[in-house]
């Protein structure tokens, strides 16, 4: 099996037709379906259904997918980190965040990584906790900021860093809410929630919340981004619970800290934030490089008390 015969592999994939795949190539049709055709003899097994003309996926095919572009990633891994080791003077760092965390922290401490490094190139992913891991475990980022805490059996190594408080967000003018300075979770009961699309912790994390109170959450609206839940709760459809740094800069909506059942003051809910990267691949010098940049960055927030309300650090004071 041969590298060029699974990028050929994952550019069928791609595209569903062997003709476009060679075009984004480079290379002549009849090239490219010799070297899939001698894969499949290596292998034992067809991996694409030709069928009338339309190009699909076999059960082989499906299984090889996911393993080809682990095995592609990290070898372009590979290829940068040996050229980083010039000084880091180039290079490539493929970060995931979540959108709250893209609009906040991260982009200072890119700032300054960018400042220290400018010939590293910053490719960074904006998404939900749950699918950054995803796309961390098959090899598409070097290292990604998600939720904690992730599933027993993950591949992925974490070092916690961030602590965010949670707030139910809803108009300025919206009085249906109790006048307290703290809501519990059972307040949510039969008001309309805004709630993001799958993928997102925040979801996950509201919904489990408002089961372990004992009712079903009711959504008005589902689907969206942050920075759509935040537009649709600032037009009226509901309410959401979102971190605490994320209404800066939205005058039309007010945050509310949440409690858990007990509903008792210092128990709020919050979520703890993460860098991740998998256990079985060593991060680029160029992922190591931003680590250390983000981890100073936190704590010299931390200690001037530069770090935004309802965020702490988790970063020991010092190295």
């Amino acid at each position: 099996m041969q590298l060029q015969q699974l990028s050929y592999f994952l550019a069928v994939a791609q595209t569903k037709h062997f003709t476009r795949a060679a075009d984004a190539l480079g290379v002549a049709q009849p090239s490219l379906s010799k070297q899939i055709r001698t894969l499949e003899t290596e292998l034992g097994a067809s991996l694409f259904s030709r069928a009338r003309g339309n190009i699909a996926l076999t059960p082989a095919g499906e299984a090889l997918l996911p393993l080809a572009t682990r095995i592609l990633a990290d070898v372009d891994t590979a290829r940068l980190e040996v050229q980083e080791l010039a000084g880091l003077r180039r290079g490539r760092v493929r970060l995931g965040a979540t959108p709250s965390l893209c609009s906040g922290l991260l982009a200072d401490a890119l700032r300054r990584y960018h400042d220290a490094y400018p010939g590293i190139r910053l490719l960074v992913e904006e998404g939900g906790s749950r699918d950054l891991v995803r796309q961390l475990t098959r090899g598409a980022l070097d290292s990604a900021l998600v939720i904690l805490p992730l599933a027993e059996d993950t591949p992925l190594a974490t070092t916690p860093i961030l602590r965010e408080d949670l707030v139910v967000t809803a108009r300025i003018d919206d009085t249906s809410l109790p006048n307290r300075p703290r809501l519990r979770v059972m307040d949510l009961r039969d008001r309309p929630l805004v709630m993001f699309r799958p993928g997102y912790d925040l979801r996950e994390a509201t919904i489990a919340a408002c089961r372990n109170a004992g009712f079903e959450p009711r959504f008005s609206v589902e689907g969206g981004e942050m920075d759509a839940v935040l537009r649709f709760v600032e037009v009226g459809l509901g309410m959401a619970v979102v971190p605490s740094t994320v209404l800066a800069g939205r005058p039309g909506l007010r945050g509310i800290p949440l409690s858990g059942d007990s509903g008792r003051d210092g128990h709020g809910l919050h979520r703890t934030v993460a860098l991740a990267h998998r256990k079985d691949v060593t991060p680029t010098h160029a992922a190591g490089a931003f680590r250390a940049t983000l981890e100073r960055f936190v704590r010299e927030a931390a200690a001037s008390g530069g770090l935004p309300p309802g965020v702490r650090s988790l970063l020991p004071e010092t190295e």
